[in-house]
């Protein structure tokens, strides 16, 4: 079945992944990680809102330097993802990142 937004999904290490983006961006951090870069990752980081409404980042990535970064991958930005990334950054002192 194909996604609305066409995103293919993709398999990567045993994983499934919503869409070859997010699956080369987790090979991408794979690699960084493997240099030395990136400390280490977590992967669906949930966010509860108000009203019971939750939202999940793709990414939370811990870099060498001591960088903490929120990534989403996004191919396509609905209204109600802006809505749920404003209010995750109003509620949380975090800035989410989209690639």
């Amino acid at each position: 079945m194909r996604h609305k937004y066409n995103a293919i999904r993709t398999e990567v290490n045993g994983i499934k992944f919503p869409s070859k983006r997010e699956s080369r961006y987790y090979q991408d951090l794979l690699l960084a990680q493997k240099s030395g870069e990136l400390l280490f990752f977590l992967r669906q980081i949930p966010f509860d809102l108000i009203g019971g409404v939750r939202y999940v980042c793709d990414f939370m990535e811990f870099w060498r330097n001591g960088e903490i970064r929120f990534t989403d991958c996004k191919g396509f930005s609905t209204d109600i993802y802006k809505l749920k990334k404003k209010q995750v950054e109003t509620l949380y002192p975090i800035k989410i990142i989209e690639v």
